[in-house]
C-alpha cells in the first residue's frame, strides 16, 4: 500500500494522474483536505495562535456555506475543464448533512471536486491563485 500512496503523491505532484480514473466523489474527499490544508496554511501564516482559536476561524471557511459563497467569487475565473470538474462534483450523488443547505452542500461538493481534480492533475498553483480569493 506505501507504494501506492507514493506513486499517486508523486503522480499528482508532477501533474501525471488521469482525474478521470476517479470518482467525483473520491475527487471531493482529496479537494476537502487539500482546501482545508490551503485553510490551514492561511491562519497559521501570521504566526502562532491557540489550536481552539485556529479551529474555530478553520471552521468559518469549510462549512458548506463558505464554499458555496467562495464558487460564487471564484466562477468567472473557471476554464472550461475547471467548470466540468466542478459540475461533476456537484451533480454526484451525495448526502448532506443535517445542518447544512442541501444547495449550499452540493457546490461545496463541486468545490472540493475542482480542488481535487486540479491537485491530481498537478495544478497546484492554481489552486494557490483561486485560493486566494477566499480570504478577500
Amino acid at each position: 500500500m506505501s507504494n501506492n500512496i507514493e506513486k499517486t503523491i508523486t503522480a499528482a505532484h508532477s501533474g501525471g494522474s488521469d482525474p478521470n480514473i476517479y470518482s467525483a466523489l473520491t475527487l471531493a474527499y482529496l479537494g476537502d483536505c487539500v482546501y482545508e490544508m490551503y485553510v490551514r496554511s492561511y491562519l497559521v501564516s501570521d504566526g502562532n495562535h491557540k489550536v481552539c482559536e485556529l479551529h474555530k476561524a478553520a471552521t468559518k471557511y469549510v462549512c458548506a456555506a463558505s464554499q458555496a459563497e467562495f464558487f460564487h467569487k471564484i466562477e468567472g475565473m473557471l476554464t472550461n475543464g475547471e467548470l466540468a470538474a466542478f459540475k461533476r462534483g456537484r451533480n454526484a450523488k451525495s448526502h448532506p448533512p443535517k445542518n447544512a443547505d442541501v444547495i449550499d452542500y452540493k457546490i461545496a461538493t463541486g468545490v472540493e471536486t475542482l480542488i481535487g481534480y486540479l491537485y491530481i492533475i498537478g495544478e497546484t498553483e492554481r489552486i494557490s491563485e483561486l485560493m486566494s480569493h477566499l480570504f478577500k
